[in-house]
């Protein structure tokens, strides 16, 4: 005990606590998972290993340092870029500690080739200049409403990410109204004009025509203005498929950043996959990971709404179905009671026991007759039992059978039933063998007459 508490709670004499390396290891690792948010990171390939799981192993080095890396199989199945040692590259990802080891690694989401690196130094220093403005800051964001009727998806209408989002709301059962403000959205123009679209798409009001929309557009709104006309739309998506940086490079132009931060209506910005990220991420009020994670956003309070309302429709049949049941009962119940109290009734009840009673007594002179002819029946046996003649006929033939049992044990019945009786000299039955002499005279009588022997 005494040493298990030296060991867990170890004091110097300063007063500061003593960790064991593990406890040591888990709070370094809290503090550079908690507090090195993920980045981008360049420099060279080296010390590549590619496992047989599909993991990817190696390390990123430049002239003053290295950092080991590793590449899950399912990151590593989604890049363009193959990796091989001696590649300039810039890697997406963030820090994890490997604990066993006490080493520090970066876990890689995505690979660039570093011909890239200038974009993406214009993406951090344009995104360090709008959040210093304030572009980003979360209380200028607009809370998205939770079930949207018309929605804006600004994106190309011959895109993937059209049938993505259109496919993932009719599969939830979504009932809103879609509206696809197709642009470019990639390629020179391509910023300037889903920027015009974006204050299009805010200006728009019910009612209004085009000219009156870009009329509204271009003219200064101040800051206690109200408008009487309700929103056209309810929420506005701005997005598009997967790609390269280049290929999303329009989402980090200035122009459409300010237009998407400008925007009064609701925006969601939806632009590539997981790990990609845009200035309009930033500027818009939420980011969805892709187009499809944008949809089922917008539908999650609706399914949840619909299923629920699903569950109070099946809860309000039940109890109205037992109500109704209840109720009929309460129903057949009066009605019984009212035909119960008919004079009809009484009198229909009337025959019944007229009816019952005279059964009862039909059945009670049945059963005294019956009773009385089963006494008679009874009484009759006895005097056949106790007469006479019956006894003298019991008599008779109770003799009869004496008699056939005396005929039965006489001599002559006997002998004709082959048996033979041995007389000595005088006549008299040899009982036994022990009287019988050697050389003595014996007759045996047989049923139809007498031989004599000689015993020897």
């Amino acid at each position: 005990m005494k040493g298990d508490r030296m060991e867990n709670v170890m004091e110097t004499e300063g007063g500061a606590r003593i960790e064991s390396v593990s406890e040591f290891t888990r709070r370094v690792k809290v503090v550079l998972e908690t507090q090195v948010s993920p980045g981008w990171v360049r420099g060279e390939v080296s010390n590549l290993r590619l496992q047989a799981s599909g993991h990817v192993y190696f390390s990123l080095k430049d002239a003053g340092a290295q950092l080991s890396a590793v590449m899950f199989r399912g990151d590593a199945a989604r890049q363009d870029v193959k990796l091989r040692d001696g590649a300039q590259v810039l890697v997406y990802g963030e820090i994890s500690v490997y604990e066993a080891r006490g080493n520090y690694q970066l876990i890689v989401r995505a690979v660039l080739e570093d011909g890239v690196g200038r974009l993406q130094k214009e993406f951090e220093a344009l995104k360090r200049r709008l959040a210093d403005e304030g572009l980003f800051a979360a209380e200028n964001k607009i809370a998205i409403p939770a079930m949207p009727r018309t929605v804006g998806f600004i994106t190309s209408a011959t895109g993937a990410a059209v049938q993505d989002f259109s496919r993932i709301l009719i599969r939830r059962g979504w009932r809103g109204r879609v509206v696809v403000l197709s642009t470019k959205v990639q390629g020179e123009g391509a910023a300037a004009e889903m920027a015009a679209m974006v204050q299009y798409a805010d200006g728009l009001r019910r009612g209004m025509t085009n000219d009156e929309c870009r009329m509204s557009n271009e003219a200064e709104v101040g800051v206690g203005s109200t408008r009487a006309e309700e929103p056209f739309f309810d929420l506005l998506v701005i997005g598009r498929g997967g790609g390269a940086l280049e290929d999303l490079w329009a989402f980090n132009e200035e122009p459409l950043v300010r237009a998407v931060a400008a925007c009064r209506t609701p925006i969601i910005s939806a632009v590539g996959h997981e790990i990609d990220f845009t200035l309009c991420d930033f500027a818009s009020d939420l980011r969805a990971e892709t187009p499809s994670a944008a949809a089922e956003l917008i539908s999650s309070c609706f399914v949840a709404a619909a299923d629920k309302a699903r569950r109070l429709e099946e809860d309000l049949n039940h109890h109205v179905g037992v109500a109704l049941e209840s109720a009929g009962e309460r129903l057949d119940h009066a009605r019984s009671r009212l035909r119960l109290l008919a004079p009809s009734a009484q009198i229909e009840r009337g025959y019944l026991r007229l009816d019952d009673m005279a059964n009862r007594l039909s059945s009670a002179l049945s059963a005294t007759v019956q009773g009385r002819r089963q006494r008679l029946t009874e009484v009759a046996s006895l005097l056949r039992e106790r007469s006479p003649q019956r006894r003298v006929e019991s008599e008779s033939q109770r003799l009869l059978a004496l008699w056939k049992r005396l005929q039965a044990a006489s001599p002559a019945s006997v002998l004709n039933r082959g048996f033979v009786i041995m007389r000595d000299e005088a006549g008299r039955p040899v009982q036994t063998k022990a009287v019988v002499r050697s050389g003595q005279r014996l007759a045996a009588e047989f049923a139809d007459g007498t031989v004599p022997v000689k015993a020897e």
